[in-house]
């Protein structure tokens, strides 16, 4: 039996967890803000929207976000994931959905449209790194991506110290979580929703190929899905391509891929104007 200034101690410990109240309510994995230094306004505006659906309790659904104007929607059940099953009956994001809502507020307009690979390899790029630098370049507002060149099937964003804001899988709403390094974490980019610098022009064809090196046997790099705005650096004759009742032996180097592209595939003349031609 317990003593008498045992029993009042208890009942006093009792007492206090029946009426406090915590001040705060920050989840498991950590505030969802801006948690460094040094981002631009955009990429804290775009943190921000994130964050805002985070707190909103926003379901991941698979397929969400990618209707006509950015914003969340109805998701899709995938035939590789039994967890998406209710997926269709939740109004959310997939990870690229997020991505590109939270971008459309920053920005005022739709400026990161389309899957995770093609968000990275836009041509907004104001920086790109690789797995190998790690985090310590990265700012607030960046974007994280997993997978390889040919595959980038996971994107987040980076909050700083560390975390990032993601729509994860099925099942789960969006979340603050460690970044992964581990696995399949290929890098990350820096998007500048301005004005956009350099020769920007625009592909046709499907499944278009880039390549290493400018020639039809050289290694894939990442096959253009359809139409695409991208931004060229300079152009170089090198092998000869015959494809789709068209003829040329003009390259276009494009250096958000860091890869080739036959000029074949790009609207205009077959040798582009104003381009320069590449020293390398």
């Amino acid at each position: 039996m317990l003593r008498r200034y045992g029993l009042i101690g208890a009942l006093v410990a009792l007492l206090v967890c029946i009426l406090w109240t915590p001040t705060s309510a920050a989840p498991a994995d950590g505030p969802c803000r801006v948690l460094a230094p040094g981002a631009s306004d955009a990429a804290e505006r775009a943190v921000g929207a994130a964050c805002a659906q985070v707190a909103a309790d926003v379901w991941y659904t698979w397929g969400g976000g990618h209707g006509p104007q950015p914003g969340p929607t109805y998701g899709q059940v995938d035939p590789t994931d039994p967890a998406s099953e209710h997926d269709p009956e939740r109004l959310g994001f997939d990870c690229s959905g997020l991505v590109r809502y939270a971008y459309a507020q920053a920005a005022g307009s739709d400026v990161l449209d389309g899957v995770a690979s093609a968000q990275f390899y836009t041509h907004r790029a104001a920086g790109r790194f690789t797995a190998a630098q790690g985090l310590a370049p990265l700012l607030p507002g960046d974007l994280l991506v997993w997978g390889t060149s040919q595959d980038l099937h996971h994107i987040a964003i980076y909050l700083g110290a560390g975390k990032m804001v993601e729509a994860r899988q099925s099942g789960t709403k969006l979340m603050v979580s460690d970044v992964r390094l581990n696995g399949d974490y290929y890098g990350a980019v820096r998007i500048d929703p301005g004005p956009v610098t350099g020769h920007v022009v625009r592909t046709w064809g499907t499944g278009v190929w880039t390549k290493v090196q400018p020639s039809t046997t050289a290694a894939r790099v990442y096959a253009l899905p359809g139409p695409t705005t991208i931004r060229v650096e300079c152009q170089k004759h090198a092998e000869t391509v015959t494809s789709d009742g068209y003829t040329n032996d003009a390259w276009s180097y494009l250096p958000d891929y860091g890869a080739w592209l036959t000029n074949i595939y790009i609207q205009g003349p077959a040798w582009l104007e104003n381009v320069p031609t590449c020293t390398f």
